[in-house]
């Protein structure tokens, strides 16, 4: 359905019905015949045609660290559902974790006039800060809390305390975490943190703990827990900063005949929709991803309306629960 449609069912022309829609002089007539089929065809302008007619930009920019990952697409899911309903398009931007890509495309965001930006926080640097304190159009960071920028996280340190213990409880031998790097303050530091809280709780000394790194790949946990096992054999209790980690690391402990469920206990953290059908189904932290997005754009357009007229919001910051999912892995 197109302005063309709605002038030919309404018998008016295309500028008749661009003047309605645009709130201009037209005979009360004509307003009453073009509103009668506006109901009737349910039509709604276009991004473009609102564009057009505005001269204001209806695009939310989205700033995500890869495409293929569960995590980050139910997170454009929660997004996309929410903006819509508003009338506003998306484009995303995949910065490949690499930090002048992210500024790169920070910056042309802005210069293009999008209304307002959604970052997928990752590693959290000088410049990456500084950059989305200074951008003068609405933004809101998922995934990291940030003193005074708009933000959406995690429960991590709960998270990961609640998961060890659950692992501690049946595996109460040689225990290893499969961290990510620190400079990522929530997925890196204060999952990591809330692993070594419980393991204190239970009695194990830091030094007792192996702790390994990874990236964000299955081929990195895998790689860790070769590491791991060259430390050791008698390994009992793993637990990764990650759903994906956790399944290379499974991987590498069948080869090394370390059944996950029978010998050894592991989870990983996300709730990723692959953990409920991999061979030895994954025990996990569930994080409400999807709700992430949503709650994000909300945030955001409520900035872009304050903004509009004339209003400064409080950078609101929302923390997500979660939900510890055991299945046979542990």
């Amino acid at each position: 359905m197109t302005i063309k449609d709605v002038a030919r069912i309404a018998g008016v022309s295309q500028s008749a019905v661009s003047r309605f829609l645009n709130g201009g002089s037209l005979s009360q007539e004509k307003r009453e015949r073009i509103q009668e089929t506006i109901d009737k065809t349910g039509y709604k302008p276009t991004v473009a045609a609102r564009m057009m007619r505005t001269g204001r930009q209806h695009q939310i920019g989205v700033l995500i660290p890869r495409v293929y990952s569960d995590s980050v697409a139910q997170i454009v899911t929660g997004i996309n559902e929410y903006i819509q309903d508003y009338g506003y398009g998306m484009v995303i931007g995949e910065t490949r974790y690499e930090e002048e890509r992210e500024l790169e495309y920070l910056a042309l965001m802005e210069e293009s006039g999008a209304a307002g930006i959604v970052v997928m926080g990752t590693e959290l640097s000088t410049r990456r800060l500084a950059a989305y304190r200074g951008i003068r159009v609405p933004l809101v960071v998922t995934g990291q809390n940030i003193t005074g920028i708009p933000c959406v996280f995690h429960n991590d340190f709960c998270a990961l305390e609640e998961l060890t213990g659950r692992v501690l409880k049946k595996w109460h031998s040689r225990f290893a975490y499969i961290g990510v790097d620190d400079r990522d303050p929530q997925t890196g530091t204060a999952r990591r943190e809330g692993m070594l809280s419980a393991c204190r709780r239970a009695g194990y000394k830091k030094e007792d703990i192996l702790i390994e790194y990874s990236d964000f790949t299955a081929m990195g946990g895998y790689n860790a827990i070769q590491r791991i096992l060259k430390t050791t054999k008698d390994i009992e209790g793993v637990v990764c900063a990650t759903d994906t980690i956790a399944f290379g690391a499974m991987r590498a402990l069948y080869e090394a005949g370390r059944v996950p469920g029978s010998k050894v206990g592991i989870a990983g953290v996300g709730g990723s929709q692959m953990a409920a059908y991999s061979l030895v189904p994954l025990t996990t932290a569930h994080y409400y991803f999807k709700k992430c997005g949503m709650e994000a754009a909300e945030i955001l357009i409520k900035t872009i309306e304050a903004k509009m007229v004339g209003e400064l919001l409080p950078a609101k910051q929302v923390c997500l629960d979660y939900k510890i999912v055991e299945r046979a892995s542990i």
